[in-house]
């Protein structure tokens, strides 16, 4: 089923609001970019990206138990003629920081899409520091970081980073504002 066959049969038909419907877009958006496999730790900031990309058969995703994982089957699928996405939460980059240097090394193309936490209106204080760390730590080991707030923002940004990482071999993780993703519910 489409994007928008999904949000029309939840919804109804109306027009997509950025700031709630933008995993939505952003799905079209890699789909457009002839991304076809995504990796992923599960997270709520990434669930309806997930729902999506899993419902897509056109779409080969796997569910990770670490984050770096991640990376290494995003080398794997370039090797294999795949545009690849990996989904993680902002505590996951501490979890892949050495294996990021196997894309940063090698000039693999690499698109992180990292749903942050430990920032605005952040209940779990063990979130905190790695929350603050993740830019630092990302720019530090040669990853290109982007950032967005908004939903009209994060599609932009993606957009420009896919074409960054599949046509000139980058390594960008784009940041996803815990503003934009809302308080955690619990």
């Amino acid at each position: 089923m489409a994007a928008a066959e999904i949000l029309s049969a939840q919804k109804g038909p109306r027009v997509r609001d950025l700031e709630t419907d933008w995993p939505i877009e952003l799905y079209e958006k890699l789909r457009a970019a002839d991304v076809s496999h995504m990796s992923y730790v599960p997270d709520a900031g990434h669930s309806t990206l997930i729902r999506l990309f899993n419902e897509d058969p056109q779409v080969v995703s796997n569910v990770l138990t670490t984050e770096e994982e991640g990376v290494a089957v995003a080398a794997g699928a370039w090797l294999g003629g795949k545009r690849s996405v990996v989904l993680m939460q902002s505590s996951g980059v501490g979890n892949c920081i050495n294996m990021l240097s196997l894309p940063v090394q090698a000039r693999f193309p690499l698109l992180l899409l990292v749903t942050m936490r430990g920032e605005w209106d952040e209940f779990n204080p063990w979130q905190v520091p790695m929350g603050q760390a993740t830019q630092a730590s990302l720019e530090a080991i040669g990853v290109t970081v982007l950032r967005a707030e908004t939903g009209a923002d994060l599609i932009e940004t993606v957009e420009q980073a896919a074409t960054m990482v599949y046509q000139a071999d980058q390594q960008i993780a784009v940041l996803i504002g815990q503003r934009l993703l809302g308080k955690k519910k619990w």
